[in-house]
């Protein structure tokens, strides 16, 4: 993996229990050769018991922060937990996607052969900027253009989806395109096509401070790439439910 350290060797178990929940995740990570980014999905390397050794690594460190940042934790009550709430909120609730594996999804086969074009949406989705941790709020549309061999998933499932890859730190191009995947993977449809749109907090709260600019990109795969009257239909039926 260019530009990752070699993993290190260690002679026993009990040298490498000895080091911190991230460092063990992280050896194992270099040793199998395996990105992690922060919009990359690790939970494969996380051993039980780790993730709750890993919140309390994460509260320590977040305590420093706000030390550096000359807040007194200690006589301020608003501040006192705070360090323990972020440290939660990252590793459940806002990067959850990261840490936990890729959600029950029930497939089921598409017997009645349906071909016709296929949108859910908007899903609300919620992610960050992986620049400044800034959120990203928005809205997702997914087009679907089945085939007999299809693998048809639940309206729910979608949502579910959205929300385990949106649940990182990442841009929204990039997202966008990780979804794309990962349907196209497990539905195997003739056509795909997602449109994103979103608000950056990294404008709003932050550098030039612009509340009406958003974000809005999309990904065509598929029949919806090659049929224009198809990707007309779809852009569409999406405006009109704006």
């Amino acid at each position: 993996m260019s530009g990752e350290p070699t993993a290190p060797i260690f002679r026993s178990e009990a040298e490498l229990a000895s080091l911190s929940a991230s460092e063990r995740i992280r050896y194992r990570l270099v040793g199998a050769d395996c990105r992690y980014h922060a919009n990359d999905n690790i939970a494969a390397f996380i051993r039980p018991g780790e993730m709750d050794e890993l919140r309390t690594e994460v509260e320590a460190k977040m305590q420093e922060v706000l030390k550096a940042l000359v807040i007194d934790t200690e006589s301020d009550h608003n501040t006192n937990e705070t360090a323990r709430r972020v440290a939660k909120m990252f590793l459940t609730e806002v990067f959850a996607g990261r840490y936990v594996p890729m959600p029950l999804v029930t497939e089921f086969p598409n017997a009645e052969r349906l071909n016709e074009l296929m949108i859910v949406g908007p899903v609300t989705v919620r992610s960050a900027c992986s620049h400044h941790l800034c959120p990203i709020m928005g809205k997702v549309w997914i087009g679907i253009l089945p085939n007999e061999h299809s693998n048809l998933i639940g309206l729910s499932k979608y949502a579910r989806i959205c929300d385990w890859i949106m649940s990182r730190p990442q841009i929204q191009e990039e997202a966008v395109t990780m979804l794309a995947n990962e349907l196209q993977e497990r539905v195997k449809p003739d056509g795909l096509a997602i449109v994103m749109e979103a608000d950056h907090f990294c404008m709003q709260w932050r550098g030039v401070k612009d509340i009406d600019s958003k974000m809005i990109n999309s990904v065509m795969r598929g029949a919806f790439l090659k049929d224009a009257n198809l990707r007309r239909e779809f852009l569409s039926l999406i405006g009109q439910r704006n």
